[in-house]
């Protein structure tokens, strides 16, 4: 165990549901919001203005969690280049590095802004801190929206995280320019609480999440962490109803299905994408670096 003022090391593998940036604004410590200067080129040629099209990537950057072997900086930054050729007008990633993630905005272009939530750690001492990259330059690491649009309302949506041990969270955002609210969330590890590590969060940050987005026009997802609800997963209670009951998640093929394709590497579907707007594509693309496979849902704004 490291020394009580040293952040905690979460144990990245295997996953759960398996047997059993450079800133230039910061808000309340955490959030950070970056506005993007004149580059010359872009990834995108255009983006239609009747669909929105939404990825989600676990993009395995924080070496010191397990992902050493899955890609330097620039693999995965063109990874992120590729998904944006593919479609996306909006990425939320997890894992990321506050420098990695900078590096890929400046990349897609001037049009592309980005904001990103550090993750923290806390001790059972009560000590605080923000979880840092391993590597010279590389920042904190956390979660990132980028967006091909102007975003606004960029907000942490407060939820229940370990009382010791690290917290991850949401991050929503409006795109004004369609009228839709985005949210990225990385759901707690089952065990990540030190101090409790059989007390179960993803079921309320799951509610904080949800309550995070009124309204039929939004798309939330991320990294949960989490089997969908079915028989087979006793982790099933954790699901509030009203997720699929008002929502469609991107690889759902009718009302009363829960079973979806694996967007893990051990066979098991963690990453999901939901909307109350009308969806007209699922798309799931394995980068090749990293442990999970991104996913793209388009759906209709207009």
């Amino acid at each position: 165990m490291p020394p009580a003022a040293s952040p905690p090391t979460p144990r990245r593998r295997p996953r759960p549901g398996l047997p059993a940036l450079v800133a230039v604004l910061v808000v309340s410590g955490v959030l950070a919001v970056l506005l993007s200067p004149a580059v010359t080129h872009s990834a995108r040629l255009r983006h239609s203005a009747s669909t929105l099209t939404v990825a989600t990537w676990n993009m395995c950057g924080v070496r010191q969690w397990g992902c050493a072997d899955t890609g330097g900086a620039a693999a995965k930054r063109r990874a992120v280049e590729r998904l944006v050729r593919a479609g996306a007008d909006v990425v939320l990633l997890q894992e990321a590095c506050a420098a990695h993630a900078e590096s890929v905005r400046a990349a897609l272009g001037g049009s592309w802004r980005l904001a990103f939530r550090p993750y923290t750690w806390r001790t059972g001492a009560g000590n605080e801190g923000r979880v840092h990259c391993e590597g010279r330059g590389l920042g904190t690491a956390g979660i990132a929206i980028l967006s091909d649009r102007p975003l606004s309302s960029v907000r942490q949506v407060p939820s229940r995280q370990p009382v010791a041990g690290v917290r991850r969270g949401i991050l929503c955002a409006d795109v004004g320019a369609v009228g839709v609210r985005v949210c990225n969330a990385h759901l707690s590890l089952p065990g990540s609480d030190r101090a409790h590590p059989g007390r179960e969060y993803r079921d309320a940050q799951l509610t904080a999440l949800v309550a995070a987005v009124p309204g039929r026009r939004v798309v939330f997802g991320g990294d949960f962490n989490l089997n969908p609800p079915g028989a087979r997963n006793p982790s099933s209670r954790v699901w509030p109803s009203v997720v699929y009951d008002v929502y469609r998640e991107c690889d759902q093929s009718g009302a009363a299905d829960r079973s979806a394709r694996p967007t893990h590497v051990s066979g098991h579907k963690l990453d999901y994408l939901f909307t109350g707007l009308p969806v007209s594509a699922c798309t799931l693309r394995d980068t090749g670096v990293s442990d999970h496979r991104a996913l793209l849902m388009r759906v209709a704004v207009r």
